[in-house]
């Protein structure tokens, strides 16, 4: 359904009067901000409820996982699905792809080494889905000059 809600405003956006637009485009920015929110409560539960505050070294991923996109790629987020021949561009796929692997490696890591237990690690888990849901829902929605963050 979330694919269905963003691939239909695309095409026929240009048909829909003014108001119902605008009403779609705060709809899309409420799914962002409903699913950033979400993530945050699953990361700060799987801490607070097991009573275990080691999950909380992936916000330090999290934090890191755009640094590359912003300083390297700039405004052109669309260049990051193409073939590219700049050196930068590929450092930053390669330092984004390490941020990706780091937020999946350290919640596994500590459960493999006792640090937190099977439900810590599954709300986790489930935090970097939700954040990774967004952050692709932000891509599609970025194409709309209202909200381009750059």
């Amino acid at each position: 359904m979330l694919i269905f809600f963003l691939s239909a405003s695309k095409g026929k956006m240009a048909d829909l009067p003014h108001h119902l637009r605008s009403c779609f485009q705060s709809g899309k920015l409420a799914l962002l901000a409903v699913l950033v929110s979400g993530g945050i409560v699953l990361q700060i539960l799987a801490c607070a409820l097991y009573n275990n505050w080691w999950p909380m070294l992936t916000v330090l991923m999290y934090v890191l996982l755009p640094m590359p996109l912003l300083f390297f790629a700039g405004s052109n987020a669309s260049s990051l699905y193409t073939e590219s021949s700049s050196g930068w561009i590929d450092a930053t796929k390669f330092m984004t792809g390490a941020s990706v692997v780091g937020s999946i490696a350290i919640p596994v890591i500590l459960k493999h080494a006792g640090v937190i237990g099977w439900g810590a690690l599954a709300m986790e888990l489930s935090s970097f889905f939700i954040f990774g849901m967004a952050i692709l829902c932000f891509l599609g929605t970025s194409d709309n000059d209202a909200y381009s963050m750059l």
